[in-house]
């Protein structure tokens, strides 16, 4: 085939094949008689791979080395290998779909803070309407940061802890009775009387799988809690600090 079919049976330009050759990536034919080059099977094989790695976010030195270690392979094998990596991906989008459409179909629909995984989103549903808690709001838009930056294993036991600290009856009263504390503190100072009963109230709903044994000083080592809390009143931080400590307390024997 000339050129121009590989090009199309890959879904690239002309040029790009001419950087891949360019490149030492794809091996150039040689020239027929004619003057034409001529490509065969194995340049399509090899040309959809740098594709497919490319697409993958592989630089193109990274793609020589993926390359150079099938070069001794037959075409077979190599073909088996991207089989095999296109299956992986139709799986993948596959997840992706089926998360997209439970986003889409759940009750309440999304969610302010969204996208946010499915689990996440009927939690969020199960604590009612809470627009008018500008505290609740911030607690929300904590658990959608947690939940995307944090690894799988302890995203799973993020959800758990939170499924369980919000199945107990009464919790999700607890918590918007807890809410309703802190945001009578919006204007009050660390020493105001209000914090001790805000601050054990929040203790009351924070799950302790959440926070480490050692517990959690807001004011040093913890970067991402300073910044969340940064902008809290002097009682609503002092209110968080207290129950952090409350709840760390609790948690040593």
């Amino acid at each position: 085939m000339r050129i121009g079919e590989l090009a199309d049976v890959v879904g690239v330009t002309t040029r790009t094949v001419r950087h891949y050759h360019h490149q030492g990536l794809l091996p150039e034919p040689e020239r027929l008689a004619n003057g034409y080059r001529t490509y065969t099977l194995r340049h399509v094989v090899v040309l959809a791979r740098i594709r497919r790695l490319t697409e993958l976010g592989l630089g193109l030195a990274e793609v020589r080395d993926v390359l150079a270690d099938e070069a001794g392979k037959e075409l077979a094998e190599v073909l088996a290998e991207l089989d095999a990596d296109l299956a992986r991906q139709e799986a993948a989008i596959r997840d992706r779909r089926a998360r997209l459409r439970a986003l889409l179909e759940a009750e309440g629909g999304l969610p302010p803070e969204g996208p946010v995984s499915p689990e996440l989103a009927a939690l969020f549903a199960g604590m009612g309407d809470v627009s008018g808690s500008p505290m609740a709001l911030r607690d929300r838009e904590m658990l959608a940061m947690m939940e995307s930056t944090v690894p799988p294993e302890a995203r799973e036991g993020l959800l758990a802890a939170l499924r369980g600290a919000l199945d107990s009856p009464g919790a999700v009263a607890r918590a918007h009775q807890a809410y309703a504390l802190l945001d009578e503190l919006a204007d009050a100072g660390a020493d105001d009387p209000r914090v001790a009963g805000a601050a054990r109230a929040l203790a009351d709903c924070i799950p302790a799988e959440l926070l480490p044994a050692e517990g959690v000083e807001l004011d040093s080592g913890h970067g991402i809690l300073r910044a969340m809390y940064a902008d809290f009143a002097p009682g609503q931080a002092a209110a968080i600090r207290r129950a952090m400590e409350i709840v760390s307390r609790e948690l040593r024997p």
